[in-house]
This record gives C-alpha cells, structure tokens and sequence, in this order.
C-alpha cells in the first residue's frame, strides 16, 4: 500500500497536488497555479473549477441585461476611456424613458436581471434619478426583475436609499487589491483614494446588498503576487460575486503610454481564464462572471470564461448607437445581443458545453445566503 501511495504521489504533478488539497489553497499555490503554462494542466485547473461549479452552484447561466445608460463621469481613472479627462469623447445620458423601456424588454425576454450602469456621480440629481427609476423599472416589470447597479462611490445614506427603492446587488470593483498599484492607476487625490473604495465597498455589504468587485488582470507594473492577492482580498472580503477581466489599454488615457510593458493580449486573455478558475476553487458558492472584455479580446471569450468556472454572462441591451461612447477600452465589441439570430447562437453555444441558460431567474448568489445566516 505503501509503495502504491509513493508511486502515485511522484507521478502527480504540483498542479494535481495543489488541486487534491484538503485543507486552505495559500498564496504560494495560487501563484503556481497562475503560472501554469501547459494546455493539459491548465485543463485539470479549469475541469475541477467546472466540477466545483456544478457541485455548489449548478450549471446554470444567469443573465444579466446590461445597460448602460450614460458615460457621465465625474471620476479621471488613468486607465478607462469615459474619464473626465478625455474631451474627444460624446458624452450621452438615456432618458428615463429609454431605460424602462430597455428594462421592460429585458423582462420580457425572460432576462432574470438587469445591471444599471454609468460613469461615477454623486450630485443630488444623480442620486435622485437612480431613486426613480428603480421604482419605475421594478413598477413596470411586475416587481419581477432583478436589479443590480453599477453607479460608483456614494455614501451610506445613499446606498441605503437605492437598496430600500429596489436595487438588490451592488457591484464596485476594486481594480487592484495592491494601494501602490492602485495610485498608480488614479489621480492623487481624494476623490480617487484607495481608502475611500474600501469604504464605499465597506458601505455596500454593511447595507445588505449582495455584494460585488473585480479587478483588471494585466495591468502595467501588475505581478502575479499582486494577482494572487487580489483572489485572497475578495475571499477575505467575502465577496458574493466577482466580475473580472483582462485589462485592455484605451489610446486616450495617460497608462496607454505604458503599452510596451504590458503582456500580449493572448496572455492576458489566458491568465484572465486562471483567475476565474481558481476563484472558483476557492470560493465554491459565489457568482462570477465572463465578462465582455473576454469577448473583445477573443470572440467566444465568454463561453471559454463559463467554461474555466463562470455562471454568469452579461449580453448588452444598450441600444446599438450609445455603445461606441461607452468605451472603457478600445475594440469593444458592438454586437446586437438583443437580435434573435445572436442571442440563439450564444445559447447554443452555452448549452453545448452542458450548461443551462436560467430563464426569468434572478440567480441570487448562495454565498450571500450563506454568508447572511452565519451572521444571524
């Protein structure tokens, strides 16, 4: 039995070892598994981050319909598109009734879910606005559709307010969990501090939204230690969902200068696969999506995302005309995903790899109920 164990022990690779851990993945593991370069052990990565997957949270893909309603921004980020500081682009705001109309749709076509989207702001105006719509939207939908916002730093007051009229989820991504990274991406100033987005995601779940963040994955200057910090602050911060991404360089922001550090878009698509892998690995229960910026890099990047242990896809239901004036990034895809020729190619394709679309489901994430009863 003896010579049994040994033999099998010295014919696994550190990839099998790290994966038929009992106990706590640690950063040393997450950094190996990261570096991960052989397409046969990055399967075994993504295979039992598939089969965590299906044990904790089903095979089922939620939808969520993203809208994103204005590229309003009062924040100056160095590296997205919308920044205050770029002057070449239109800026565009949906009316109220452009949006119930989006969201009226996206119920209707059995989208469990709606994301609110938009530039930062924190005037009385903006504040108020979002406070109507989400009674006019949840009015107007039969109270039926969920509805998770993504409107930036706002106070707790203002939180508290958007929760009570009908937002239920809250997404604010970090970026970077690293504070010198993270000034480095920013102005420095208040407005863009490190502390403060620790706070306002703070204010989040102390409010009791199903609470969101991510991080962008080859950033200038970004290491894998970073990267694997990064996995230990959302799990340390007992996140309920996480929407990542590979960091895609905008011609109009002060780190597109930085270009010539960066990693090729291959690898950073690559690496992007491994943080959602092992995430999942080591947060069973949460949701996580495959995000668009998958997608512009590789044209099933989302599929592959499901594939590597994600459960969530966001098709853009902002209308076809605005979608060229949000760009965060460059080379944003612009596909209709409201056409029916599109939408059932997607599924199709979601379907094949032996997932569900989960039609008219909210897809709450179990961690958050989880996470609520230790807390009881």
């Amino acid at each position: 039995m003896l010579n049994s164990y040994l033999n099998r022990y010295f014919s696994q690779t550190i990839v099998d070892r790290i994966l038929e851990k009992k106990n706590v993945i640690n950063k040393e593991d997450i950094i190996t598994l990261l570096s991960t370069k052989n397409p046969s052990k990055k399967n075994k990565i993504f295979n039992e981050a598939c089969r965590i997957k299906e044990k904790y949270v089903s095979n089922k893909i939620y939808l969520r319909g993203l809208i994103e309603f204005s590229n309003i921004c009062q924040k100056n980020c160095l590296y997205c598109g919308i920044r205050s500081g770029n002057k070449s682009i239109y800026r565009y705001e949906l009316s109220d009734k452009e949006i119930i109309k989006l969201a009226i749709i996206a119920w209707q076509n059995k989208y469990g879910s709606i994301i609110i989207q938009s530039g930062e702001r924190s005037d009385k105006y903006f504040i108020y606005r979002i406070d109507r719509l989400l009674k006019e939207i949840k009015k107007n939908t039969n109270y039926e559709i969920g509805i998770t916002l993504c409107c930036g730093e706002q106070t707790e007051e203002t939180y508290r307010r958007w929760f009570e009229s009908g937002a239920h989820r809250y997404l604010l991504r970090i970026e970077t969990s690293n504070k010198n990274l993270y000034n480095k991406i920013h102005p420095n100033d208040e407005v863009h501090s490190y502390n403060r987005r620790i706070k306002a995601l703070s204010n989040i779940k102390k409010t009791g939204y199903q609470t969101g963040t991510g991080v962008m994955i080859g950033l200038p200057f970004q290491t894998l230690n970073d990267l694997a910090n990064d996995l230990l602050f959302i799990k340390e911060f007992d996140i309920d969902m996480v929407g990542m991404g590979p960091y895609i360089e905008h011609k109009n922001t002060p780190l597109f200068k930085y270009k010539r550090l960066l990693m090729s878009n291959e690898e950073r698509f690559n690496l992007t696969l491994l943080m959602i892998a092992i995430l999942r690995i080591i947060m069973k229960d949460i949701n996580i999506a495959a995000t668009t910026a998958l997608q512009t890099i590789n044209i099933i990047g989302r599929e592959k995302g499901i594939k590597a242990g994600a459960n969530v896809i966001m098709p853009n239901i902002t209308p076809t005309k605005y979608r060229n004036r949000y760009l965060l990034y460059d080379n944003k895809p612009y596909l209709d995903e409201n056409n029916s020729k599109y939408k059932n190619y997607l599924y199709t394709q979601i379907e094949t790899n032996g997932n569900g679309i989960a039609y008219g489901e909210w897809g709450d994430p179990k961690h958050y109920f989880n996470r609520i009863e230790l807390q009881l």
